[in-house]
């Protein structure tokens, strides 16, 4: 099975690549990991795609984030399944700030060593504001559109719960 995992920060992306991951014995990417080296410093995008071409290789993959200019198309068209987090921004903010209470000067396990987590004005503005633009927002729902066979939307904590009881039933 592949697995794509989108939507917006905070939602709980990570989370869910973990629990499927562990569910379904499958190996789980997380961009954030790939995308930073330590201390927050970014890669290229080539750098990306490349470690992301080799983990695509793999019969079952889940890959959580969302990268739009790194084999994003390639991702949702491979994908078996894609996942989209359609939280609201409050409750997204809210759940970014008790994550980052919980790893306060840590580095949470989805991200590169010596990423210590933040909270800072500009995460912030990204999960209130310029993470919701109209651009990501018309992404997003080109994505439903286009892959509706295969696309699940969640869009609060009751119907994630409710799709992780229906996972942990099938098998």
């Amino acid at each position: 099975m592949k697995i794509a995992i989108i939507g917006y920060s905070g939602s709980g992306k990570s989370t869910l690549a973990n629990f499927l991951g562990q569910h379904y014995n499958c190996e789980v990417l997380h961009l954030d990991k790939i995308h930073f080296t330590s201390n927050w410093q970014e890669r290229t995008d080539n750098e990306m795609a490349d470690d992301m071409s080799k983990f695509m290789l793999q019969h079952d993959w889940i890959i959580e984030g969302n990268y739009s200019t790194c084999l994003y198309e390639k991702r949702m068209r491979e994908a078996d399944c894609i996942i989209y987090f359609n939280f609201n921004r409050v409750n997204c903010l809210y759940r970014a700030f008790r994550r980052y209470l919980r790893y306060k000067g840590q580095t949470r396990p989805s991200m590169a060593e010596n990423c210590n987590k933040k909270f800072d004005f500009e995460f912030v503005k990204w999960i209130l504001l310029d993470g919701r633009s109209k651009k990501y927002v018309e992404q997003y729902n080109a994505v439903v559109k286009n892959y509706s066979d295969k696309t699940i939307v969640l869009k609060n904590q009751k119907q994630l719960n409710n799709y992780m009881k229906k996972v942990k039933k099938l098998l």
